[in-house]
């Protein structure tokens, strides 16, 4: 049996886009998803998290059912800014084994990026022994984000809603099947040391 590594990007991508998922408002979220751009709304100086597994946007959003998230985007962006994000990040929380001492950590978050890695969960949302990155843009990638990088923005909340009634009515293989088809994304080999 293939055991997931404890921290390892899975996201549905293909050889030049990264889906990745954020829930708004219906008043962000609506011209977002009308004109492919975010507008009226949507605040450019604020760190904003996207994720890249639906499911644990499903937790974080309560399946679209929590204020001020009650509309989930799929949003598709170019894997070279997908990328750019990752060689441009500090992780959120000092770790050992990774920086030298907390100084060279808190240097770190000058980056415009920051990596967190969650638990990932199952179709109940409970957590699982895996991680799913968390990947927070400010200035600069927000910038990059919203003007460069985005390809596409589609509202998902019937299909999450969809979702949530197989599961809820026990047709967990069909809930499965409906899920996006999520794989090992692996980074471009410059950024992969990362």
């Amino acid at each position: 049996m293939n055991e997931t590594p404890a921290r390892q990007i899975r996201a549905l991508h293909d050889d030049d886009t990264i889906t990745v998922y954020q829930a708004y408002s219906p008043a962000i979220a609506e011209p977002a998803a009308l004109s492919g751009r975010f507008g009226p709304g949507f605040k450019r100086d604020r760190m904003t998290w996207i994720k890249p597994s639906f499911l644990w946007m499903m937790y974080r959003c309560g399946w679209a059912g929590k204020a001020g998230q009650e509309r989930v985007l799929a949003i598709r962006i170019r894997r070279d800014g997908f990328d750019w994000a990752l060689a441009n990040s500090a992780l959120s929380s000092y770790e050992p084994g990774i920086h030298r001492d907390r100084d060279e950590w808190k240097q770190s978050l000058r980056a415009p990026v920051r990596i967190q890695w969650d638990p990932e969960r199952d179709l109940h949302l409970r957590p699982l022994p895996h991680r799913a990155i968390q990947v927070g843009l400010s200035g600069e990638a927000v910038r990059r984000f919203t003007d460069d990088w985005i390809l596409g923005i589609d509202d998902i909340t019937t299909q999450c809603q969809a979702i949530r009634a197989m599961i809820r009515g026990g047709g967990l293989d069909e809930a499965r099947d409906m899920l996006p088809a999520e794989r090992p994304y692996v980074p471009a080999e410059a950024v992969r040391s990362r």
